[in-house]
Formats: structure tokens, C-alpha cells, sequence
């Protein structure tokens, strides 16, 4: 069932729904700021405390930045409890451009997108609670930030998908291996370039390695990592610009979350 809701006066109105429970789970939007600070309390303790992050703006316990206020929050929260569990924003191409940009531009020169921003969404800030790294949260999360791309006639979404350099970079080479064959097997799609390179001669690494699940979940879907890693300091990883295309998702996704 549909309502219409606002999280605060500078948030577009925008449809919450419920989904029958998977595993005692329930899937929305943040309705309340009550909410809205579960969500930014839940990205302190697993950016901060588990990542070891440093964000200049967090107090509190909090994550919270600027982005925040023009973005709808997708979350996840036990049915009983009401604890929130996961999470992911979703900033429109309408409210970026109040927002004054993506956030990804902060990392990336986005220009060779400038064709697709009047249709594209971006998705950040996406991170689940230890207890529920199973992959169902993902799938739920997922599946309202596929809602929220039909429910705006949306194409595009773009996102910067982070891997740890606690490791030296061994992960990241990894990845970067990956993201090299989809950007020789997809040539047509557009490049982004970094705004503080990571130096990807350094991602030469052979050890062996895994790509992280969430890319790995992005491939499957379709997605294209559309360029060379920026480096975030805040965070001490390697983040690639990721790029995914609705109208060419994996067909299995797109019926499961009911876009066909």
C-alpha cells in the first residue's frame, strides 16, 4: 500500500510500501526524523566504529552531511523491534541539482554524463548491520531502490562502490581486474575520471583475492564500473564509480524486482 510522506520540507514527496516480512524483516522509507537519525546512528557504527572512518561532520554517533536532507532513505528494519538494520540513500536528478551536485561528484569529474543526469539517480551511503550480512538485507534494500527508479520513470543509476586498503590494496587489485574486462566489454559506455586517483599502477597485486559482495552484486545486475578508482581518504579506500543502466539489468533481477 502506497502513502505519500515527506522526511522534511527540503524532500520531495515520495511513496513509502511494506513488504510481507522475509526472516522478520520489513522494507521502507524513512518517515520521521526519529528514523531518519536510526539510519544516520547505524552508518556511525559501521562506517566509524567497524571502518574506522572519519567523517569531519559526524556528532554525536551520527553520519550525517550535507547530502542527507535532499535524499530519500531506503531502510531496513526488524519487524518487531523496529531496528533499523540496513540501509541506502537515494538522491533524485531533481534534488541533486538543489543539493548542488551529486555526491559523487566530490570524487569524480561526472561531465562525460552530462547527457544522462536529467534521468539518473545516484545511490550512496549504503551499509548493513553485522548481524544481517546474509544477503537478504541487500536484496530488500535493492528492491526499493528499484521502486523508487520505476516509480520516477528513472534510467540511470550511478554510485561509488568502496574497497578497503587495510589490505594494501590487494582487494582493489582485485577489483580492478574486473572492472578493466567490463570496460573492454562495454566500450560504449561513458567514462568517468577521478578527481584524487588512486594510483592504479600500485593495483598490480597477483595475491589472491575476492571481489568484495557488493560489487559483485553490481556486476551481476549489470552494472559497469565506469572508471579508474578516486581515492577517499576518510574512509582510506579505493572507490569505483559504478554505472548501471535499468533497461539493461540482469532479466532474472528485473522480474524479481517486478520492473517487467
Amino acid at each position: 500500500m502506497l502513502e505519500l510522506v515527506r522526511v522534511n520540507a527540503n524532500v520531495e514527496t515520495a511513496a513509502v510500501w511494506s513488504n510481507a516480512p522475509s526472516e522478520g524483516l520489513v522494507m521502507g522509507l524513512a518517515r520521521t526524523n526519529e528514523e531518519l537519525e536510526a539510519v544516520q546512528r547505524l552508518r556511525y557504527k559501521v562506517f566509524t566504529e567497524e571502518m574506522n572512518a572519519v567523517f569531519p561532520d559526524a556528532t554525536d554517533g551520527l553520519d550525517a552531511d550535507r547530502y542527507d536532507p535532499w535524499c530519500e532513505h531506503v531502510m531496513v528494519k526488524e519487524a518487531r523491534s523496529g531496528r533499523v538494520v540496513g540501509t541506502y540513500r537515494f538522491l533524485s536528478p531533481a534534488n541533486a541539482i538543489k543539493a548542488g551536485g551529486y555526491y559523487s561528484e566530490s570524487e569524480f569529474d561526472i561531465s562525460a554524463l552530462q547527457g544522462y543526469r536529467s534521468n539518473m539517480a545516484e545511490v550512496g551511503r549504503s551499509c548493513i548491520h553485522a548481524d544481517y550480512r546474509n544477503g537478504s538485507v541487500i536484496m530488500l534494500l535493492w528492491s526499493g531502490i528499484a521502486t523508487l527508479m520505476k516509480q520516477q520513470g528513472l534510467q540511470y543509476v550511478l554510485g561509488c562502490a568502496s574497497v578497503s586498503l587495510r589490505d594494501d590494496g590487494v582487494t582493489a587489485a582485485e577489483v580492478w581486474r574486473a572492472a578493466r574486462k567490463t570496460l573492454h566489454d562495454n566500450p560504449d559506455v561513458p567514462r568517468v575520471t577521478p578527481r584524487h586517483s588512486y594510483p592504479v599502477e600500485r593495483l598490480d597485486s597477483e595475491l589472491p583475492a575476492r571481489v568484495p559482495p557488493l560489487i559483485k552484486g553490481y556486476l551481476k545486475l549489470g552494472a559497469t564500473i565506469c572508471g579508474e578508482p578516486a581515492w577517499d581518504p576518510d574512509f582510506n579506500t579505493a572507490d569505483f564509480p559504478v554505472l548501471l543502466d535499468m533497461t539493461r539489468m540482469d532479466e532474472r533481477y528485473r522480474k524479481h524486482f517486478g520492473l517487467v
